[in-house]
């Protein structure tokens, strides 16, 4: 059973504290998992204490996951790094008492667990343990490399991607950087379980960042800022590249599949989102190819499945 439960919002001060170590506590009870209680309570006081002194707002915390592997995560708005923590010397006992110890708490009280750094702020998220055991080595993702300079060297793909909607586009940002990163998380915390989840996760990660560089956040940030309905994407990026862009679509229809036998926890794409994203990535396949640019208006209903076929077109 997938926990897609909405995050809760924390405000600053102890009382934040004390919200977070309630809902967590609450939540393990109401999915049966009260062996969890004490390290999820403790992880959770530790992760909180640590934004509300380090980081900066907004802060919040949910549990993700499912009821046999729950997850929780503690987001702030900070990309700083914390201190990942190394070997202590001190008592088990004594460790446990005591708050803002670097992540200490939260390596003992997990069976996994690591830092998520989007371009916004940061995820802290922990697989919580039955009982405080030995410290777990935390792992660091989602910091995106430079380009090399064989790659900025790369034959370069003028690309136009006309009549993009903008509310369409910015949902499916956020449906894939939520897919993308339960993809990693699931990959780190229970490989053995889910193999094929470490092949998938480094696949996003690649075509996501080729394409992130390609268009540009400032593109979409300007379009947004202007009360547009509609925008028309610039996007320069090698030929290679755009030739393999047309890979995302087979993994996003193979993780709406994963979606739906809860094998992944994000819901699986409605039928308007399928359409949008799979005229927006072949047009990148398209032109590579040599064909024109075609919008989104005129391209909509030709990239249809047999399974969306039904559903009513995008017209603007």
């Amino acid at each position: 059973m997938p926990l897609n439960r909405p995050a809760l919002s924390l405000g600053s001060g102890p009382r934040g504290v004390q919200d977070a170590r309630r809902w967590v506590v609450s939540t393990c009870h109401d999915i049966g998992r009260t062996e969890l209680e004490e390290c999820a309570e403790l992880g959770v006081s530790e992760l909180v204490t640590n934004s509300l002194l380090h980081a900066q707002p907004p802060l919040s915390v949910r549990v993700r996951g499912t009821r046999e592997h729950p997850r929780v995560e503690v987001r702030d708005g900070s990309t700083d790094v914390p201190l990942m923590p190394g070997p202590e010397p001190h008592d088990d006992d004594d460790l446990l008492l005591t708050f803002g110890r670097g992540l200490s708490i939260v390596a003992r009280c997990s069976t996994a667990w690591g830092v998520e750094v989007e371009d916004d702020g940061k995820i802290v998220w922990f697989v919580p343990s039955t009982h405080p055991g030995d410290l777990v080595e935390g792992v660091v993702t989602g910091v995106v490399a430079p380009a090399t300079s064989a790659q900025a060297a790369a034959d370069e793909l003028r690309i136009e991607i006309r009549g993009v909607p903008l509310r369409t586009f910015v949902d499916f940002q956020g449906h894939y950087r939520e897919l993308r990163r339960e993809v990693r998380l699931l990959a780190l915390a229970h490989e053995h379980e889910y193999p094929l989840a470490k092949n998938l996760s480094d696949l996003f990660g690649s075509l996501e960042r080729d394409l992130r560089e390609g268009i540009g956040a400032d593109q979409i940030d300007r379009a947004l800022a202007s009360g547009a309905a509609t925008t028309d994407l610039h996007v320069a990026m090698p030929h290679e590249t755009a030739a393999t862009i047309g890979r995302f679509i087979e993994l996003l229809d193979l993780a709406d599949a994963f979606c739906r036998e809860e094998r992944l926890l994000s819901l699986a794409r409605t039928p308007e989102q399928q359409r949008f994203q799979r005229w927006f990535l072949q047009e990148f396949v398209r032109q590579e190819a040599g064909a024109p640019p075609s919008a989104w208006r005129d391209e909509a209903p030709a990239n249809m499945d047999s399974e969306a076929s039904s559903a009513p077109t995008h017209r603007r």
